[in-house]
């Protein structure tokens, strides 16, 4: 009796269940959506390949830093300038508004006790108005102009610790019901807060005796410089800035695709070389004259003659020509910052599959911890720095006039053209 009573169960559970599937086929799980990769605007597709790390030329300097290994890279989206002033003023917008509508209580209740922005609302920055306190008062005005205090601009962002979670997490423990020994995801989940508005003083703090004034006064936000790369960012602002895009992609697109972040310093590096293996400069060969004996990139050339190139400090961000991946100023202009940790002898022990050595530091670690690796050179840089090869580092907490960034986005999928 009991056996009949659990075959009738097992048969009403089966007619039930085929109610929900048609065919009573393994389908997968229907109704999915269609997924077609998009081209994120102002950015260029770099297929998956093998790079061959190491010195493009001699190691003058015997540092062995840059030791002979081949690596293979997963194909991503990179941005194809540096990101200009113009872009990164976007984000000083964004953060400037949603404080300012936190302020006046605008804000809105959304699904899963999640509260929010209201953009909907209008903002009254005139003066007098409700909004004053977000500009300089009293002693701090100058002249009489009414200035945003810049300050204010604070932004909170995320990330997670995935190579910490992969540590601690268990399948035995973690992952079993009566296991009393789990993790909480919240360890994971780091939080930080900045402040967003570049550091237009580096123009004054690096060059000691010279006249930099005007660059410091104007170059962020005078409209002549607005498709100018952004400077004075440290590595954290522009870490900040990839978890704003990326928060700001995906409430536009149906569905999400991977974060916006920095590069690896060995991304940076295969797709500087733009498919040219072992290529010691973006343009593919061993100078940085053309046949006609014009420079082709922004740098110090010879002793000093900053000018020489077309440029004294830096340039348009897609000035000069695009390497063949359709990358602008890889090389010069501005130094850009990766996601990697600098070790001296980081290529003895990195991977050779997707290489990324990675090293959340502390506010209070010992400052060799923080540096990270730069790469491409600048404007102010000798040719040795123009080499895609050559690696370079700089602290986390530090802001140059000769540093910028550019984002990544690492592709779904094995190739673009498997959509085609």
């Amino acid at each position: 009796m009991k056996t009949q009573n659990l075959a009738i169960i097992f048969i009403a559970l089966l007619f039930g269940s085929c109610a929900k599937v048609e065919s009573g086929q393994l389908t997968g799980v229907l109704e999915r959506p269609d997924w077609n990769p998009i081209n994120p605007y102002g950015m260029q597709y770099v297929p998956s390949g093998t790079l061959h790390i190491g010195p493009s030329d001699q190691d003058v300097n015997h540092a062995l830093v840059q030791r002979a290994k081949q690596v293979s890279i997963q194909g991503f989206f990179m941005d194809d300038t540096e990101i200009t002033n113009n872009e990164y003023r976007q984000f000083v917008h964004w953060v400037r508004d949603s404080i300012a509508h936190v302020q006046l209580g605008h804000t809105v209740d959304y699904p899963g006790g999640v509260t929010g922005v209201d953009w909907e609302q209008e903002l009254g920055w005139e003066a007098g108005g409700e909004l004053d306190g977000m500009f300089y008062q009293g002693e701090e005005q100058f002249g009489g102009e009414r200035n945003l205090d810049i300050r204010q601009l604070v932004f909170d962002y995320q990330w997670y610790d995935w190579k910490k979670a992969a540590q601690d997490f268990s399948w035995s423990s973690d992952f079993n019901r009566n296991s009393k020994e789990k993790h909480n995801r919240a360890e994971y989940i780091k939080k930080d807060a900045t402040r967003i508005y570049p550091d237009t003083l580096v123009w004054i703090r690096d060059f000691s005796y010279s006249y930099n004034e005007p660059m410091t006064r104007n170059y962020f936000w005078h409209p002549a410089f607005d498709d100018y790369p952004v400077v004075g960012v440290a590595w954290k602002q522009a870490n900040a800035f990839c978890f704003w895009r990326t928060q700001y992609w995906n409430g536009m697109e149906e569905v999400n695709t991977e974060d916006f972040r920095l590069p690896t310093e060995h991304e940076w590096e295969y797709a500087a070389r733009g498919g040219h293996d072992m290529a010691p400069y973006p343009w593919g060969g061993y100078y940085v004259r053309n046949a006609k004996g014009c420079l082709l990139a922004n740098f110090k050339p010879g002793r000093g003659d900053y000018p020489a190139d077309g440029g004294l400090y830096t340039v348009k961000a897609n000035g000069y020509f695009p390497n063949d991946y359709g990358l602008f100023n890889m090389s010069g202009n501005v130094a850009e910052w990766t996601s990697s940790a600098y070790y001296e002898n980081a290529y003895a022990f990195i991977h050779d599959l997707q290489p990324d050595i990675r090293f959340d530091a502390e506010e209070d670690d010992p400052t060799a911890w923080k540096r990270k690796v730069i790469r491409g050179g600048s404007w102010k840089d000798i040719m040795y720095f123009m080499q895609t090869g050559t690696r370079h580092w700089e602290f986390q907490d530090t802001t140059k006039s000769y540093i910028g960034f550019r984002c990544a986005l690492t592709f779904l999928g094995r190739s673009l053209n498997d959509f085609n």
